[in-house]
């Protein structure tokens, strides 16, 4: 019985052994920081949610404004025609804008517009505001660019194709909606939180127009399939340069 008294004493010393305070604390900080880690998880896919909620809302609301347009444009014209009269369309608000030839015999002038309008290499483009200041500047540069007004197929392809943003400097993929929100939602005051609010900015030419152009990189565009007809003749003499209206989007579709 002594025996066996002594061997349960040593089992039940040997079962107490102390862990140290270092190991201990060591297990309750992991513990702690998997559960901050669980909760901010847990946090960040409940905001995603609402997140990707809010934006499809967005783009719904967005399609019916630019459906109800549509429409209301058609019907517009047909009572015009009824009346035996012609509906003046509004005027444009957006161009897109895009450098043909480089700078070989150019004016110093002309040269600091170009840059002005952030064309510094041949077939960049930028989207630009419809007014007089615009208007006479590329009046004077008319010879080495071409420019229209873009439709919303046009403006949808050249953001989801060729968009590419300016953060910190550097040229960077639109991959994420995500990179909008960090560069323009604070400056927009959440008003532009997605691609699809970024390209109703642009199409509508909004409050917010000038810091949505700021933030997208240039557009660099492909030589066009087929070629140019002549980029030192105008458009109205059968070559590249100068307004093209509606019949530039033909030619940036052939571009992307």
């Amino acid at each position: 019985f002594f025996f066996w008294f002594a061997h349960a004493q040593a089992l039940s010393k040997s079962s107490m052994v102390a862990v140290p305070e270092s190991v201990l604390k060591k297990r309750k900080r992991q513990e702690k920081w998997a559960a901050d880690k669980a909760a901010a998880t847990s946090a960040a896919e409940t905001k995603a949610a609402a997140k990707r909620k809010d934006i499809f809302k967005r783009a719904e609301a967005y399609v019916a404004e630019y459906r109800s347009a549509e429409q209301q444009l058609v019907t517009m014209k047909r009572a015009a025609r009824k009346a035996g009269t012609f509906y003046v369309e509004p005027e444009h608000k957006l161009l897109f804008v895009m450098r043909l030839r480089g700078i070989n015999g150019m004016h110093p002038k002309t040269r600091k517009i170009m840059q002005v309008l952030r064309l510094l290499q041949i077939n960049n483009g930028v989207f630009m505001k419809v007014n007089k200041a615009t208007m006479n500047m590329l009046v004077k540069v008319d010879p080495y660019i071409m420019y229209g007004y873009p439709n919303l197929k046009t403006v949808k392809e050249l953001v989801y194709k060729r968009g590419h943003a300016k953060v910190n400097g550097q040229r960077v993929p639109i991959t994420d909606n995500e990179i909008i929100e960090k560069a323009l939602g604070e400056k927009t005051k959440g008003k532009i939180i997605c691609i699809e609010d970024l390209v109703h900015e642009l199409y509508t030419v909004g409050p917010h127009f000038k810091e949505c152009t700021k933030f997208l990189w240039p557009f660099k565009m492909n030589c066009p399939v087929g070629g140019f007809s002549r980029i030192r003749n105008h458009f109205v003499e059968g070559g590249d340069a100068g307004n093209r209206e509606e019949y530039v989007n033909e030619l940036i579709r052939r571009m992307l």
